[in-house]
């Protein structure tokens, strides 16, 4: 990132490895040393941004070491991120994935203290408190309730926390409802290549069949493609630069490709930038 000109990316899109117990393959450091690991690459960030531009920012939680209570590292983070680094905190978001495993296992599935965790944190930041952003981009389907109340009609009325309805909540010219803040895998219904609707673990994908069958390493931690669709859509235009700096498989870099905007994608593992070009292929993916 120190070699990209100021101001020159106008979305930063990523999941860096989260601060865990135990080391993964791909590397990750302890919560105690994370938030000054990471604050590097924050200042960064905020420099390459453009003024309109966003920074969006997945990590998982984690309990702490031998006890069943929760780390704060991630919001720690998110804190230093606003009051060190000067980003403001546009939305929280999450990530829910219900296929994550339930651990630890031994306050989840052995003693039975605890549930399992299914959501991850998305922070969105910005550098200004008008980053470019178009929430007609991303929206959902209407509902079979609310084309129902359109074709009924609404009496006006009033709920009891006193918010008022009234007949403009019938109206459905707007294209699709607003989606919340939750990112599903429903998002994916609608993705805009069936060969990435696939959450980060699928044993089916293109990705990985073609990573088996050339027998080259699979990232274990791939990013799901509704995440940077979603993001994509709706925090940029087409022509614009999406950077991730802890590319991984690239998945990033290839709903960019699909979606017509620049990209740069980096990873200190070239294996993994290697398999990362079955998801361009056009010879597989027929794009």
């Amino acid at each position: 990132m120190k070699a990209l000109p100021s101001e020159s990316i106008n979305l930063v899109i990523t999941s860096p490895p989260y601060a865990l117990h135990f080391k993964k393959e791909y590397g990750n450091v302890s919560k105690a040393e994370y938030v000054d690991w990471f604050l590097e690459f924050a200042k960064e960030i905020k420099r390459i941004l453009t003024n309109d531009g966003s920074f969006v920012l997945n990590i998982g939680g984690s309990f702490n070491k031998g006890e069943p209570t929760r780390s704060l590292y991630h919001y720690k983070l998110l804190i230093e991120l606003v009051e060190t680094i000067g980003f403001k905190l546009a939305q929280e978001l999450f990530w829910y994935n219900p296929a994550k495993m339930p651990v630890p296992a031994e306050w989840v599935t052995v003693r039975r203290i605890r549930v399992k965790d299914s959501v991850e944190n998305v922070f969105w930041l910005s550098k200004t408190t008008s980053p470019k952003a178009n929430n007609r981009n991303v929206l959902r389907p209407y509902s079979a309730d609310m084309l129902r109340l359109n074709k009924k009609g609404l009496n006006k009325t009033s709920r009891p926390s006193g918010h008022n309805i009234n007949e403009s909540f019938t109206k459905v010219d707007a294209g699709g409802s607003i989606p919340s803040n939750v990112i599903d895998e429903t998002f994916e219904e609608n993705t805009i290549d069936s060969m990435m609707r696939f959450g980060n673990n699928s044993a089916n994908d293109i990705y990985t069949k073609k990573c088996k069958e050339n027998g080259i390493k699979i990232h274990p931690a791939r990013f799901p493609a509704a995440l940077p669709e979603f993001f994509i859509k709706l925090l940029t235009e087409e022509s614009d630069t999406v950077l991730d700096p802890f590319a991984g498989s690239n998945t990033t870099g290839a709903v960019a490709e699909r979606l017509n905007r620049q990209w740069i994608s980096v990873d200190l593992d070239s294996n993994y930038l290697e398999a990362s070009k079955f998801r361009f292929d056009k010879t597989i993916i027929g794009t």
